[in-house]
């Protein structure tokens, strides 16, 4: 498994463990632990006039599923939401990319092997597969990718009403404060701008840092570069490749955006581009109109909270958005005026790790969430139940309308909800409220029980 991972994404293997292969684990782990918690109906407040009776909402399966996953962490992006498609009872088809063409076989004998046939089955190939594949009618797609490729799966899935998860991409803008811990800040975005070879959905794209600290934040940068990947990264055995000759030439033309002052390297043979740091970048360049998704990282000054609000404001919703700073206030401040699909302070692109926080886009990087308890939301039906007795049946409720009017106006004011009680308990609130309702004048409130 390890050496298919290498193989196809050039990748270390510690790397493969945490953004693969222990992903998963983690996953399905974290579902058994809770599932029995998960798949327990919840109860619901119950209006009065529904007593005795109750409330209560099911969790049940969507159905036949198919999930779509790209090629750049083949394993989570495919068996990380197949975890909660099964804990919420479904039964799906698996299309792993074709760009990793060694992990898609692993993963077909595996799935062919291990799990039953009968309600899971994996589909190898491409582009022609995948259009096959979303012609059919299914009761869920979920897709991760690029919002272009998302686009079409959107509108292929709308012609049959099918409901979406879409986790796509986007430029995901990482704000460093004067306040920040520079240092540190250096460490982690060179950390998830560089692993796996800057192939990551959820990595920095871009940095957006206050004038006064941004040499110092090159520097830290530069020296966290070498102190992860060495003098010489090409010969580090923990630095990964691009993916394809296509992929690396789009990144070699954006390395003309700006000037290298890290980096800047290429060797096409070896699909290799040294981890990179940009500066002299012009807000409208090439490499700030499309997600890297590389090992490029530009680095742009601004001088204020509100200059910042106004470019991630400017740009198509982002997948992640990561500011590090000392002061409570400019998260907040940020935080408040802005929109993306989840966010981290003095971190970036590991919260996907957490499995309590809600995982996703918003508008173009994507729509629904998942990881933990939102994955098994994700793949069910939330589905309402009322339980109302037949015991006692208002009169007020049915028609002749004029004739209740008045007693309708006074029931309401007597109708407040109560906490989905049932039985005797219902019974003796709702009396209760009949006793107040004796108080009143007995024409406001004969019919209120037959």
């Amino acid at each position: 498994m390890f050496a298919l991972l290498r193989q196809d994404l050039h990748r270390n293997d510690v790397d493969s463990d945490i953004m693969d292969i222990g992903f998963c684990v983690n996953e399905a782990d974290y579902a058994l632990k809770h599932l029995s918690d998960w798949v327990e109906p919840s109860r619901a407040d119950t209006l009065l006039i529904f007593e005795p009776g109750h409330v209560r909402i099911r969790h049940d399966p969507l159905g036949v599923t198919l999930i779509i996953a790209p090629w750049n962490e083949p394993f989570e992006l495919l068996f990380a939401p197949l975890a909660p498609a099964i804990a919420a009872g479904n039964t799906a088809v698996l299309k792993p990319s074709d760009t990793v063409p060694n992990v898609s076989s692993l993963i077909a004998r595996l799935v062919g092997e291990y799990m039953d046939p009968k309600a899971f089955a994996v589909v190898e190939g491409g582009v022609a597969e995948t259009t096959e594949l979303l012609d059919e009618k299914w009761d869920l797609i979920f897709f991760t990718g690029s919002p272009q490729v998302g686009q079409i799966v959107h509108q292929a899935a709308a012609k049959n009403l099918t409901p979406c998860v879409l986790e796509l991409g986007g430029k995901n803008p990482t704000i460093v404060h004067s306040s920040a811990n520079i240092r540190t800040a250096a460490r982690r975005i060179a950390f998830g701008r560089f692993v796996n070879g800057g192939q990551l959905c959820t990595a920095p794209d871009h940095v957006l840092v206050w004038p006064e600290v941004h040499d110092e934040l090159v520097k830290e940068l530069e020296l966290a570069t070498k102190a992860y990947y060495g003098s010489d990264p090409q010969k580090s055995p923990d630095y990964g490749r691009v993916i394809n000759r296509n992929a690396f030439d789009r990144l070699q033309k954006l390395l003309e955006s700006g000037k290298p002052v890290i980096g800047g390297q290429t060797d096409s043979d070896d699909l290799y581009i040294a981890p990179t740091v940009l500066v002299d970048v012009a807000w409208d360049s090439p490499i700030m109109q499309e997600e890297i998704f590389g090992p490029i990282l530009p680095i742009l000054e601004v001088d204020s909270v509100e200059a910042v609000i106004a470019w991630v404001n400017s740009i198509p919703s982002p997948l992640g958005l990561y500011v590090f700073t000392e002061d409570d206030d400019v998260a907040e401040q940020i935080l408040s005026a802005t929109s993306s699909g989840d966010a981290v302070i003095n971190d970036c692109a590991v919260h996907p790790v957490v499995p309590e926080l809600p995982f996703g886009g918003v508008g173009t990087s994507g729509m629904g969430k998942y990881h933990g308890h939102w994955g098994f939301e994700a793949f069910t039906n939330a589905r309402g139940v009322l339980h109302h007795s037949p015991l006692i049946d208002p009169a007020v409720k049915y028609p002749p309308y004029a004739k209740h009017k008045l007693e309708r106006k006074v029931e309401m004011k007597l109708l407040p909800r109560t906490s989905g009680l049932s039985g005797g308990r219902a019974v003796g609130r709702l009396k209760n409220r009949q006793l107040i309702a004796k108080q009143m004048d007995s024409k406001q409130t004969k019919y209120m029980v037959n």
